[in-house]
């Protein structure tokens, strides 16, 4: 029997790649997410029933919807002899790089979990929520998923996902100006080869960044946030990145980039006094561009998904 009839739940917003970790690396944030309620229904069918907020108009096709196609997944997986009716409350805007697909899909899953007769894992739950990310990006990365499903700083591959370890007071802060940068088009920037030369420095960055994390280092964490893979061939399709970013470094941030496929900006602090410090300066610098920008503060170490309400 199923524990209810129906139910609630909310999935926050995401920092995807963390710069030093294309596909693989992702953050939760606080402040910004997603809310999924679904309904137990007859037969096998999972349908998108309502969409509010901040987006409207997302597809409403099973295969096309990152909730429904997450959801999908999950009760074929687990023999469901039901089927569910969706109802999404965006709160995060898409093409933003906050991992707005990726909320989506997590909240509606722990939701549907929790209708199960038996439910899992949250981590277990994982492998469905990259079968909705695929629905948004046409591919299997986990690295907004992950984060949005655990919390905190995720390590995420195909087969599974990570969490790591973060010191204490690390801070984020994201400028999200007022513009839309489409995933497929962001990744679109990357098809040009690359030196094998750039490669080695990444994977300098990340293992200075992975050490730097396990020894709670911030001058190793510091040397290690850096992208040179993604950054340079993406930051043109954002007004103003190199001066928010510089804006951001000048405030004695570890390091700064693109949030995911952008057009978000995040830089990561010792403190959040040192990250509120910031603010103002990173938002003019985004204005000097012509764009209007908000704010964002959160813990590295914020919390993931969360189950609200279930009842019959």
């Amino acid at each position: 029997m199923s524990r209810g009839d129906w139910a609630e739940a909310y999935a926050p917003a995401s920092v995807g790649n963390v710069a030093v970790g294309f596909d693989l690396l992702g953050q939760a944030l606080v402040g910004a997410g997603d809310r999924v309620r679904v309904r137990r229904v007859a037969g096998a069918a999972v349908r998108v029933s309502a969409i509010c907020g901040t987006v409207l108009d997302l597809p409403r096709d099973c295969q096309r919807n990152t909730a429904a196609r997450a959801v999908a997944a999950l009760l074929r997986a687990q023999a469901a002899d039901f089927g569910v009716d969706i109802e999404i409350e965006k709160g995060i805007p898409l093409g933003s790089g906050m991992g707005g697909s990726a909320a989506s899909a997590v909240a509606a899953l722990v939701a549907a979990n929790a209708l199960l007769a038996q439910p899992l894992p949250l981590p277990a739950l994982y492998p469905f929520a990259l079968e909705g990310e695929f629905a948004a990006s046409g591919g299997y990365h986990g690295d907004n998923v992950a984060p949005s499903l655990l919390g905190g700083l995720v390590l995420a591959t195909h087969s599974g996902c990570l969490a790591l370890p973060v010191p204490a007071g690390l801070s984020c802060l994201l400028l999200h100006p007022d513009l839309v940068v489409e995933t497929r088009r962001a990744r679109a920037c990357l098809q040009a080869p690359y030196a094998i030369a750039d490669f080695v420095a990444q994977a300098e960055a990340l293992a200075l960044f992975l050490c730097g994390l396990e020894r709670a280092d911030l001058r190793l964490i510091g040397a290690g946030l850096r992208d040179v893979l993604v950054e340079p061939r993406r930051a043109h399709l954002i007004p103003g990145f190199a001066a928010v970013k510089q804006a951001l470094l000048d405030h004695a941030a570890l390091g700064a980039s693109i949030s995911g496929a952008g057009p978000s900006v995040f830089g990561w602090f010792a403190t959040a006094a040192a990250a509120a410090a910031a603010t103002s300066d990173a938002l003019a610098a985004f204005a000097g561009a012509g764009l209007s920008a908000t704010a964002l503060l959160s813990p590295v170490a914020a919390p993931g998904a969360r189950l609200e309400a279930c009842a019959a």
